[in-house]
């Protein structure tokens, strides 16, 4: 006798998704997503909404296919258009994700901090930048830990606050130039004196004072309202400053854990040998040959080659390459590592002090 497979009726089974959850007026709601979708979504990177949704159905609970009743849709949202609904949930619900996707993404958020850290800080005893290994290594020495709701710059720039606490570490200078009317010179160099600026050079006409000069940023608004007074202009020359020669991320080689010192929380002389011992990390120029080297890949999007496997793979996490896929969907072109940088820097600047100021 053979058997019939009964199929419930009413329930829709999904799995392999990525699940955004509501809750509103005590009824929970569910979408389906696409994974890695919906921060891209809420990043703005994605356009399309049927990239992100794998139906335009609210749930009550997706894992078990329940669909969401009408009259809690209307009770809640005030209408039983799905897609509207979707769209407010997409929104403001809460990502819910498995444990290896969210340690991966804190994982990823964690370097993204680590790497922003160093390019805005400086070692105060050689004024050179750290590494991102020893950055990363001094995080877990203040035992930081990631935010997933907050952004990675004002994490950042909340760790480079706690980390002066403890280590010979501060904000790398801005480099300003300021033009002004010649008489107004004198209050303008008495504050510059004040502020410990560094004044590069100095161009004086009968008119006008030019003066480029590098300070802290935690000045900065304080000399923008004094330049203005004083029916000047102000232009940034360069959001963060370090010596020339120089060395950035891509540099250096990550450094075994297990090979690393002790570093005892507040001893400075553990954390410079530290410091030395990493940028002594510095990979050589054609260290690998073309016979027997890597092959180098190439990203089509920044339209540079980045090296091997694991450098191609470590830039698909840069900010450089997720700065120049935002430019792509407005059909701009690429950037450079360094145009990139100064880009998203310039833009970000207001925002950056109204975060955090020292």
């Amino acid at each position: 006798m053979s058997k019939t497979l009964v199929q419930p009726i009413g329930q829709k089974r999904l799995t392999n998704v990525a699940v955004v959850r509501l809750k509103k007026h005590g009824i929970r709601f569910e979408i389906a997503c696409y994974k890695n979708k919906v921060l891209s979504w809420r990043s703005g990177v994605e356009k399309d909404l049927d990239e992100v949704l794998q139906s335009h159905i609210v749930y009550s609970n997706v894992s078990k296919g329940i669909l969401s009743k009408s009259k809690d849709l209307v009770a809640a949202f005030g209408t039983d258009n799905q897609t509207t609904i979707c769209l407010e949930i997409l929104d403001k619900g809460e990502l819910q994700v498995a444990g290896k996707e969210r340690e991966s993404q804190l994982s990823s958020q964690f370097r993204d901090i680590a790497t922003i850290v160093m390019q805005k800080t400086i070692n105060v005893e050689t004024q050179r930048p750290y590494t991102i290994s020893m950055i990363e290594r001094l995080m877990r020495e203040i035992h930081f830990a990631v935010d997933p709701n907050s952004s990675s710059k004002k994490q950042a720039l909340d760790v480079i606050h706690e980390l002066q606490k403890h280590f010979p570490i501060k904000r790398s200078p801005m480099r300003l130039r300021l033009t002004l009317p010649g008489q107004n010179l004198s209050p303008l160099l008495e504050k510059l004196n004040i502020w410990n600026a560094n004044i590069m050079s100095k161009d004086e006409s009968p008119s006008q004072l030019s003066v480029i000069c590098e300070m802290e940023p935690g000045f900065f608004r304080e000399c923008d309202a004094l330049v203005r007074n004083l029916q000047g202009r102000l232009e940034i020359l360069a959001v963060s400053v370090h010596p020339e020669g120089d060395t950035h991320v891509d540099q250096y080689e990550d450094h075994p854990e297990d090979m690393l010192p002790s570093l005892p929380t507040g001893t400075n002389n553990s954390v410079l040998q530290l410091s030395e011992r990493l940028q002594k990390q510095l990979a050589p120029p054609g260290a690998k040959s073309a016979d027997g080297g890597a092959k180098q890949s190439k990203c089509s999007t920044c339209n540079a080659v980045v090296g091997d496997a694991k450098q191609y793979r470590e830039h698909f996490k840069s900010e450089w390459h997720k700065h120049n896929l935002r430019r792509k969907t407005r059909n701009l072109p690429p950037l450079l590592a360094e145009e990139c940088l100064a880009d998203v820097e310039m833009d970000d600047l207001k925002d950056d002090l109204k975060e955090y100021s020292f």
